[in-house]
């Protein structure tokens, strides 16, 4: 009864597979795009791995790692770049830096800051604060399963963990400054408990702006959600969906068409475009004059069709991670589900794919219980 029963394999895609509906919607060009190329890349295999599985339905390296969490069956093998090799203790010393609110301007953010357990490693707050009490002009994402997106940021202008990890800690997340990153981490450096670790890992660089990112991007590489109820239920375990999220399912994939976007086994269509996939559905746009209105991916692609269009964000997690949309602008699960399945709210741009679904109250409530199946329970704390 799997979804991918009748899939087909992408060449070139090792064990990743897409339904064969999604072909045209995940592989259209973005035109016009800016986009820099991205990084040599090297395959992360789903191959067996000495790492014990939790079953949790998320994983991390243990604090004292022997060996590096397989990727899950269920998604398949993933890209790193070929100067930033995942090693266990980078991954310890990426978890520390993670953690580490010294990276901050002020001492007073860390990435964890933004990326908590308890908000499915999104934000609690509708837009993220950063160093200094900066208010910040987005919702903070979540942070399972970056490993597999091509572009970061709901723009997508960062084409690399490693550069979305600069980018947080230059800009206002951390509010350090470009300038000021090689200061910073001679700074961290310098500290006891650091010293040794980076000489070790880097041997010959020690901390540096470069060598700190890698650390942090090779930590978020090991942040997967792959064992959820819906993915024991798609390997054949009926029992692992009640009554309702099997509807829920239903609807999911047919009437309401949220695989349209929201494409399994990722349930977003960003993973599979090489630049990423952008939508505009209307959020941050009620109200508000032209000037006032973020204009999303087109900032970075430089193309007009892609105005207020934004990154689809994955629903795995997705009943953790409220506030929603990149401005956190809707609060509940149910609203949000409700504002998708009416259409979106109306503009120049868009995205045809939206229309009023019509669905009942009950439709509604079997599509929110189903999302809940998609929840991990892993903790990015160690």
């Amino acid at each position: 009864m799997s979804y991918f029963n009748n899939s087909l394999m992408i060449p070139g895609s090792g064990s990743r597979i897409i339904s064969a509906l999604s072909v045209t919607l995940l592989l259209g060009p973005l035109a016009c795009s800016k986009d820099k190329p991205a990084h040599s890349e090297t395959k992360t295999a789903a191959a067996p791995s000495s790492a014990p599985s939790s079953g949790s339905g998320a994983s991390t390296a243990p604090a004292e790692a022997a060996s590096l969490p397989a990727p899950p069956k269920s998604l398949g093998g993933f890209s790193t770049p070929k100067n930033n090799p995942t090693t266990p203790a980078k991954v310890v010393l990426g978890r520390k830096l993670f953690f580490d609110k010294r990276l901050s301007a002020d001492g007073s953010r860390a990435c964890y800051s933004c990326h908590e357990d308890k908000s499915g490693s999104g934000g609690a707050l509708p837009k993220a604060i950063g160093a200094k009490e900066k208010q910040l002009s987005r919702h903070a994402p979540s942070m399972w399963n970056v490993a597999y997106l091509p572009r970061l940021y709901w723009d997508g202008r960062a084409d690399s963990l490693e550069a979305q990890a600069k980018g947080a800690w230059a800009g206002g997340n951390m509010g350090v400054g470009k300038d000021n990153l090689l200061a910073k981490a001679d700074e961290i450096g310098a500290l006891p408990e650091y010293k040794a670790e980076f000489d070790a890992v880097f041997p010959g660089d020690g901390a540096t702006p470069e060598t700190i990112t890698q650390a942090i991007a090779a930590f978020e590489r090991t942040l997967l959600c792959g064992d959820t109820a819906f993915d024991r239920f798609d390997a054949g375990d009926e029992s692992a969906l009640n009554e309702s999220q099997k509807r829920g399912w239903d609807l999911f994939q047919n009437k309401a068409a949220c695989k349209n976007c929201h494409t399994p086994p990722f349930f977003s269509d960003a993973v599979r475009a090489a630049a990423g996939a952008y939508h505009n559905v209307g959020i941050g746009i009620e109200g508000l004059a032209a000037a006032d209105i973020d204009p999303g991916r087109e900032k970075v692609s430089e193309n007009p069709s892609e105005w207020a269009a934004f990154k689809t964000p994955s629903l795995r997690n997705v009943s953790k991670t409220a506030p929603y949309f990149h401005d956190g602008s809707v609060v509940t699960l149910e609203a949000a589900v409700r504002f998708m399945a009416g259409g979106g709210f109306k503009n120049k741009n868009l995205d045809s794919k939206l229309d009023d679904k019509k669905l009942s109250d009950e439709e509604v409530q079997n599509l929110v219980s189903f999302l809940g199946a998609l929840d991990c329970t892993g903790s990015l704390k160690p």
